[in-house]
């Protein structure tokens, strides 16, 4: 199976199955002499590990990540970095049902389509589990924005379940850890933690949408042809599992304004110029501004509901499946974590393309 890695020259590379021994990614390009340890990537695995809350899988993962190599005395030394999950809670014989059956709204049935084989346990390579591996590497990411773009902030959280989103009137960042769902509206949490509960209980699911800025990236970043920033970032989050839309700003919205609405109107300001609104979402013409980047992705609900649904058998036989084992109701939550993971990566990945090639913006202004 090809097509593992995503980046320019921060690469990434991801590896392992949900079920299988473990999981992990070899990041490739990360500059030397940048502090990295165990618990600096710890802290984002924590976000996203199962079995915190009633509102998340039940599978119990500690996440442990383990650096392997690319780290010396505390720093890294410039080489590939490899890191490792170890899975220690895999109950594969919850998909025993599954080894003849196609499960509907997953992968099975195109894995077993393309490849002529696939690892039924959980989904294997296709599970949700992999993402864990990206947020070791976008912990990675963060450490090195850290040292070299310090004025660089990446922030996640959920703006919508199924058709309740948030009051744009109530939104506190400060309020984002303080609930299950990662929301700035602390009413909008309490809806949600209700209308989550019924739907688990009677074991359904449902989609989520959800919004990353990254806060002090500076104007420049990005390409205006084949290497736009904001085609990265798209296909940074379209490439995590259960993603079924992106959009940069505006977004979809923006077919709905005039051209007097949506243009951001510009201005000189003290330190440069400044922006009227951001329907941008930061970026023009593929190129940073120097707003704050704004993307948000849907996520479709879980596949794997306590419901009977109607599928086939590989040898074409109509049946029907409960999918049984341990899931989110709504893995738009776990997303949040992934979500802010490959925007690191994304930003930085074009922040070292940026000083590769131009080094200081050309184009002064003022």
């Amino acid at each position: 199976m090809s097509f593992n890695s995503f980046g320019h020259l921060f690469r990434v590379t991801t590896w392992g199955e949900s079920h299988g021994p473990a999981l992990g990614a070899t990041v490739d390009g990360c500059p030397p002499n940048i502090p990295l340890n165990e618990e600096m990537l710890q802290i984002w695995l924590d976000k996203r590990k199962p079995g915190q809350n009633k509102y998340t899988t039940q599978r119990r993962e500690p996440d442990q990540v383990e650096i392997l190599s690319g780290v010396f005395e505390g720093k890294t030394t410039g080489t590939p970095i490899q890191l490792m999950i170890r899975n220690t809670d895999q109950r594969s014989k919850d998909y025993g049902d599954i080894i003849e059956k196609f499960r509907p709204g997953h992968a099975d049935i195109t894995y077993w389509q393309k490849y002529g084989i696939r690892d039924y346990r959980g989904g294997g390579r296709s599970s949700a589990r992999e993402t864990a591996a990206r947020v070791a590497a976008g912990g990675v990411a963060r450490a090195v924005l850290d040292v070299l773009a310090p004025e660089v902030k990446i922030l996640g959280y959920m703006t919508q379940m199924g058709a309740k989103q948030i009051d744009r009137a109530n939104v506190d960042l400060s309020e984002i850890n303080n609930n299950p769902f990662w929301s700035p509206d602390t009413q909008a949490a309490d809806d949600w933690a209700t209308y989550l509960d019924e739907l688990r209980k009677s074991g359904n699911s449902v989609g989520a949408v959800i919004e990353v800025i990254a806060q002090g990236v500076p104007a420049g970043l990005g390409a205006p042809v084949y290497a736009k920033l904001d085609t990265d970032i798209s296909t940074a989050m379209m490439s995590i599992n259960a993603v079924k839309g992106v959009e940069i700003g505006a977004g979809m919205g923006a077919a709905e304004l005039t051209g007097e609405d949506n243009a951001d109107e510009i201005t000189m300001g003290p330190d440069g110029p400044e922006y009227s609104s951001n329907h941008a979402g930061g970026i023009l013409g593929g190129i940073s501004t120097g707003q704050d980047l704004v993307c948000r992705f849907a996520v479709k609900p879980t596949s794997s509901i306590l419901k009977t649904r109607k599928t086939i058998t590989k040898s074409g036989e109509d049946t029907e499946i409960v999918t049984k084992g341990r899931h989110d109701p709504c893995v738009g939550i776990r997303a949040v974590p992934v979500g802010e993971a490959m925007m690191a990566c994304v930003v930085l990945d074009h922040w070292l393309l940026h000083r590769g090639q131009i080094g200081e913006n050309q184009g002064k202004i003022g």
